[in-house]
């Protein structure tokens, strides 16, 4: 009886271990259709879901990784070319319209909307349902891949949450603050003092999403814990690294699973959140954001 049951423990532990190793495979294989992907960083995210993106005819040009760029603005910045910054109201708060397509599930628009409103949480944004007459807003739809057009576009901009590979909380807040006029970490113009870019290693025809771009830094310093920070190996075509932070090589960058505190700064400082509406509902814990 002890034998059976030895050989039944040893045939039960076999079994298991081969079901995680298939399990761990097939997410390696298929892990943008999985939920285990929220472990992943925003910027493999992106480029595992936006791996098809720009073969149709109907993608926008899309630079940097995500960003959507209309074709009279493909060589500038739409930010600096125009101005790009959703209007405040009269209470403080800048309101910023959106319509969520009826592609995604309950579960998925939930999750969407839950990190709609994590911005009011320590910011004045406010993403609320479009309503009739308000003509400038957010369109989220599942189009091929992650991607949002850089600050307020005019009328209905896409920004696009792929139901397969983009619907997580880190990813769609980075889409939103695509939306709200900020780049990627990495873009920064003051980047080189703080990142080495190694173009060997980046997959032949991506050395454009490594461009610096001419940022508004806001008083801010960079920061690796961005939500906007890619990690060390995106787009590498060896699997050698292709952002190595400077002076600290061993500092952990891109792995953020929500906004860090210097993004809710940036967004505070950038739409000059701090009159005394807009910080009332604070708690005291959270106003420290608005410095």
């Amino acid at each position: 009886m002890m034998l059976q049951a030895a050989i039944l423990s040893v045939l039960f532990f076999s079994v298991y271990s081969f079901t995680i190793q298939a399990s761990f495979e097939k997410r390696e294989e298929n892990s943008n259709n999985t939920i285990e992907d929220d472990n992943f960083s925003v910027s493999t995210l992106l480029e595992k879901a936006n791996v098809n993106l720009g073969k149709n005819l109907d993608d926008p040009l899309v630079l940097f990784g995500d960003i959507a760029v209309p074709t009279d603005l493909q060589n500038a910045d739409p930010c600096t070319a125009r101005g790009c910054l959703w209007p405040k109201a009269t209470d403080g708060n800048v309101y910023v319209p959106y319509r969520i397509s009826n592609q995604y599930s309950t579960r998925e628009r939930e999750t969407i909307v839950q990190s709609l409103r994590s911005f009011a949480q320590s910011t004045c944004i406010r993403f609320t349902p479009l309503a009739n007459g308000q003509r400038d807003f957010v369109d989220i739809q599942s189009r091929e891949g992650c991607f949002s057009y850089i600050g307020r576009r005019g009328r209905g901009q896409v920004l696009s949450l792929m139901r397969r590979g983009c619907v997580f909380l880190e990813v769609i807040q980075h889409e939103l603050l695509h939306a709200l006029g900020f780049h990627h970490e990495q873009n920064r113009s003051d980047r080189d003092q703080h990142v080495r870019i190694l173009l060997q290693n980046v997959k032949r025809g991506l050395e454009s999403q490594f461009t610096k771009v001419q940022t508004r830094n806001l008083g801010t310093p960079y920061d690796y814990g961005s939500v906007m920070q890619y990690d060390r190996f995106a787009f590498s075509r060896n699997r050698q690294p292709t952002i190595v932070p400077i002076p600290d090589n061993n500092v952990d960058i891109g792995r953020a699973t929500r906004m860090s505190p210097t993004d809710i700064l940036r967004v505070n400082r950038l739409y000059e959140c701090n009159s005394i509406a807009s910080r009332r509902h604070l708690k005291p814990g959270q106003r420290k954001h608005f410095l």
